[in-house]
């Protein structure tokens, strides 16, 4: 049976990224639709697929320089085992990898390539794709009928579990030196990104704030109250994209997914994209002036009220 799917695996700190789980999942059932295998590649993998059970075929590359990204090198592997393989449908993810390679792959095969897609479906003998614009803004649905077709899933899109089934894939080694001997340039590290001393992923309690505090000098009054609750601050992705904030405090689909015990959210409107990223919190309490705010539709408990005047009492309250 021919190869209807690849997904891209990737390896960030030596494991699996959920993103790769949810390409599994969702890569699945367009393999089924298609009437053909799933197979998952990896480069330098240890666990010999034991964690790829829902692929049928695991494509290990060998040879490589690190597991770790590095742009001609994987170009060059990757493309490797598309041009061995032939798949219909290849994903990657939206992220640090994704960006970069999907582009150059799609142009190597002069294939057509979706990006930041939320959402993916065969139906026939085409491909039905929903991506976002504007960081969220706008959501566009489009047809792909060529392949290979290459789609760029953005994280926390999909759902993950289902990629993480239990089974056996056929294992196949694939030596790319050729091509690797023929790529110019090697990654030399990988350099981790300023946490800025705060993991919002972790805490129990997370204090979030969005446009309505207005301006950068308002957040010492939030952040006030964070500090009395002993919270982490996180905020939506305007107060980041002002940069009001650094990225690590971002919750939503292109910041952080949490899950708290108690997400209390200030002045925080509800884009798709941030009640993606906060929706599975035990317990949402909402403040917002507007009442037809969509963060009220997720909220267990909310209010109408001035968040300028409801925050200082509430930091009395606690401090108290």
């Amino acid at each position: 049976m021919a190869i209807a799917v690849l997904v891209v695996g990737e390896r960030v700190a030596g494991e699996s990224p959920d993103v790769t789980f949810e390409l599994l999942g969702r890569g699945r059932e367009l393999a089924d639709a298609l009437s053909g295998e799933l197979a998952v590649v990896v480069v330098n993998d240890l666990d010999e697929g034991a964690q790829f059970g829902i692929a049928d075929v695991l494509y290990v590359v060998d040879g490589m320089d690190s597991a770790s990204y590095s742009a001609p090198q994987w170009e060059a592997a990757i493309g490797a085992v598309i041009q061995r393989v032939s798949p219909q449908v290849v994903l990657v993810s939206t992220g640090t990898v994704g960006i970069d390679l999907a582009g150059a792959l799609a142009t190597k095969f002069n294939a057509p390539l979706a990006s930041y897609v939320i959402d993916v479906t065969a139906q026939g003998d085409k491909l039905v794709v929903t991506s976002q614009l504007y960081g969220g803004k706008l959501l566009s649905e489009g047809e792909i009928d060529a392949f290979p077709a290459f789609v760029s899933v953005l994280p926390g899109s999909l759902p993950v579990e289902k990629g993480r089934a239990q089974g056996s894939p056929r294992v196949e080694h694939i030596d790319a030196g050729d091509q690797l001997r023929l790529s110019k340039g090697r990654g030399t590290e990988l350099r981790e990104p300023d946490t800025s001393g705060v993991d919002i992923t972790s805490a129990a309690l997370l204090v979030s704030v969005g446009r309505g505090i207005g301006s950068k000098e308002n957040l010492e009054l939030v952040a006030e109250l964070a500090e009395a609750m002993k919270a982490p601050l996180s905020a939506s992705r305007p107060v980041i994209d002002q940069g009001w904030l650094p990225k690590p405090h971002q919750v939503g689909k292109s910041g952080k997914k949490v899950k708290p015990t108690v997400y209390l959210a200030f002045g925080i409107s509800g884009a798709p994209e941030h009640l993606e990223g906060m929706r599975s919190a035990e317990t949402i309490i909402a403040c917002n002036t507007d009442p037809s705010a969509p963060i009220f539709e997720v909220a267990h408990y909310g209010t109408t009220l001035d968040l300028f005047d409801l925050v200082p009492e509430l930091t009395d309250i606690v401090g108290g």
